[in-house]
């Protein structure tokens, strides 16, 4: 139910400028919080490329609710051996927009 409402969200907000500023505000929380370290938008570095990820929840209603606690506590064994660290310090709002940027992410 969340993914479909921030996925219609984003849908309503596609043709917005202020949908630019979102994907600005979105990729730069990324870059400052470590994501780019680990991950790329096409290509898997450490962990999975986003448009991977994005790929993999797909259809899954719980998808965004499920990246941020992946994000928030880090997690194991969903892509492969190396473990992705926690990041606690971020805030509700800051896991929400990068779970929901990830899952927006094309391939």
């Amino acid at each position: 139910m969340r993914f479909t409402l921030a996925l219609s969200i984003l849908l309503a907000c596609a043709a917005s400028p202020a949908m630019a500023n979102d994907l600005a505000a979105a990729t730069e929380l990324a870059k400052a919080s470590g994501c780019y370290s680990c991950h790329s938008a096409k290509e898997k570095v450490v962990g999975p490329a986003f448009s991977s990820i994005a790929e993999k929840y797909a259809g899954d209603k719980d998808a965004a609710a499920s990246l941020a606690q992946s994000i928030q506590n880090g997690s194991k064994g969903k892509w492969g051996r190396v473990p992705m660290p926690p990041h606690s310090s971020l805030s509700a709002d800051e896991l929400k927009t990068l779970a929901t940027w990830v899952l927006s992410t094309k391939p």
